[in-house]
């Protein structure tokens, strides 16, 4: 595992009306985590998305499905004492998760199932701040063909 890094696993919670599961509650959430905006995105089978990581958002991304994704995580906070370790996990359909992810650890995923994925995300931090007007908080190692960090 790598510190900080949190997973959950997801109940379903279904009826004759359809399922729901809760994605996150804020009694079982450090303040630190607390969401102050939310997005869903859609992955196309076998696409990456990543890997970055954030030098202040923590991200808490929600796994449903209804596809699977390899998500990947690489430490590289030099005062952690998980720094250098890698870990991954399956998590969609087959695997309900939601992961929290702390600034500094590297992150992405792939979408390894046979239709297309949603994923949602409620990060800590607004998306280039108040109004849209900032920077991004981002490190993207997806850019970089000489990366070390690769999602296969």
């Amino acid at each position: 595992m790598i510190d900080g890094v949190i997973i959950k696993s997801i109940k379903r919670h279904e009826d004759p009306r359809g399922w729901l599961c809760e994605v996150f509650r804020q009694d079982e959430l450090d303040p630190v985590h607390l969401p102050v905006m939310g997005y869903v995105s859609v992955t196309a089978p076998g696409v990456v998305r990543g890997p970055h990581e954030h030098r202040e958002q923590t991200d808490l991304f929600g796994f449903l499905g209804p596809s699977d994704f390899k998500i990947c995580l690489w430490d590289r906070r030099t005062g952690s004492n998980t720094y250098g370790n890698y870990f991954e996990v399956i998590a969609g359909e087959s695997n309900r998760l939601t992961v929290i992810v702390p600034p500094g650890v590297v992150h992405g995923y792939k979408n390894i199932g046979a239709v297309s994925g949603t994923v949602l995300n409620f990060a800590n931090r607004l998306y280039r701040g108040e109004g849209g007007k900032g920077d991004i908080d981002e490190i993207r190692h997806e850019d970089d063909p000489n990366s070390e960090f690769v999602i296969e």
